[in-house]
């Protein structure tokens, strides 16, 4: 068998209010005034340009405090049983968050940003522009999700620590 392993090199370091999982926010979205920054080591802070203007960021990470994943997890919104890629729990075989961060300032070694729902210290591996006409695509649809977030108004709860466990 052939090693087909990927490396990823962090470019970045995410600064967030949340220092411990258990409390912290399960989505961006539901911490839409909760701020943090971005610093962005220096070799790559020249990618910085042209970033001012967008209102939001995607910004991939890594959950570096995670261990371990399982194919079926129950999910916050839900009591049943899930397909882990039909959810966002952070324990997956690649430990990959994604989090569209509303972009409050670029500044020469990084961002200012509110939608802070990561970790603090947690590696930023990857900032992309978040433009609706590429991201939303056609009316959506939620999957399971739907009939839990009918109104779109319904308030997750906080962290609790289920996903974060060895």
């Amino acid at each position: 068998m052939s090693d087909n392993s990927i490396v990823f090199h962090p470019i970045g370091v995410i600064h967030s209010p949340h220092k411990e999982p258990t409390g912290a926010p399960i989505q961006g979205a539901y911490a839409m005034n909760v701020e943090g920054r971005v610093e962005v080591y220096e070799p790559y802070r020249e990618g910085l340009a042209d970033l001012e203007g967008f209102s939001h960021a995607i910004l991939l990470y890594f959950f570096n405090r995670t261990k371990g994943y399982k194919l079926r997890v129950k999910p916050y919104l839900d009591n049943e049983l899930r397909g882990l890629f039909a959810t966002r729990a952070p324990r997956r075989p690649n430990n990959i968050g994604l989090t569209v961060a509303r972009v409050l300032e670029v500044t020469g070694s990084g961002m200012r940003i509110a939608g802070v729902d990561m970790l603090d210290q947690t590696p930023l591996l990857d900032i992309k522009p978040y433009v609706p006409l590429f991201d939303e695509g056609d009316k959506p649809s939620f999957g399971w999700l739907e009939k839990h977030l009918k109104d779109g108004k319904r308030k997750p709860p906080e962290a609790d620590g289920r996903f974060h466990g060895k």
